[in-house]
């Protein structure tokens, strides 16, 4: 639930982004951002200097934001593998046993 509010919300950020700095359609804004999110690239050209920087810094910003919903959506099945194979709580290289008290004579 949390993956698809960050997309969503990084899509919205990219359809008004390029629509009122851009200067694009909603329809082609849309597009833009889906496409530049999704890691296509661009279909539309950007003709403004505002516009073709919102593009550079968005086109970055997506590429962190799929890395980190992809991130989001695999760590619920990873730490259920976690906890399958009993593998939560070891480090490596250790016994999982308790380990014995040391008495002092």
């Amino acid at each position: 639930m949390v993956a698809g509010v960050v997309l969503i919300g990084s899509l919205a950020l990219g359809v008004c982004g390029y629509h009122f700095i851009g200067g694009l359609p909603w329809i082609d804004a849309l597009l833009n951002a889906s496409m530049i999110l999704g890691g296509m690239g661009p279909v539309d050209p950007i003709h403004t200097r505002a516009g073709k920087l919102f593009a550079s810094f968005y086109a970055l910003y997506s590429g962190l934001a799929i890395i980190s919903i992809a991130g989001l959506m695999i760590a619920p099945a990873f730490h259920r593998m976690l906890h399958k194979f009993h593998l939560e709580g070891r480090a490596a290289g250790t016994d999982s046993k308790k380990p014995k008290e040391r008495t002092l004579r």
